[in-house]
């Protein structure tokens, strides 16, 4: 049996062209942060009166059908300090495409400000934070 040259360019560029197009490229685009909006939630920076309660609803989503969501941590810093971890979830697989989660909170009994953190990491590696910083009079 003879394989010419023709035949093996041939074989060549149909396999790369078969590898190439079976193999789906990952966009890298990290996941996204969306806060609750309406009665009762908090969605944006905000003036509130000491010591009282709000609600800041948040909902994070992949942005690619194999990059789950892994991990979700929520931080607080007072006043520009160091910032405090006050969640720190691993999303369970059955979330990875989207975890929503509601954090009652209260202001301090003092004046100054207190920014919310919120991040999110998919299976890349990618994240997403955003941030809500609450004035207290």
């Amino acid at each position: 049996m003879k394989i010419t040259l023709k035949t093996t360019i041939l074989f060549l560029v149909l396999a790369f062209g078969m590898i190439s197009f079976s193999c789906e490229k990952d966009e890298m685009i990290p996941p996204t942060i969306d806060f609750t909006t309406g009665a009762g939630y908090t969605s944006g920076d905000s003036h509130i009166a000491l010591d009282s309660d709000f609600k800041i609803g948040v909902t994070a989503k992949r942005t690619e059908d194999k990059d789950d969501l892994k991990t979700f941590v929520v931080t607080v810093s007072y006043d520009g300090g160091a910032e405090t971890t006050i969640d720190n979830v691993t999303i369970p697989a059955a979330q990875g495409g989207e975890y929503t989660k509601d954090y009652d909170l209260t202001t301090r009994n003092g004046a100054g400000t207190e920014k919310y953190s919120f991040t999110v990491t998919n299976k890349d590696g990618l994240i997403t934070t955003k941030t809500i910083v609450i004035t207290v009079p």
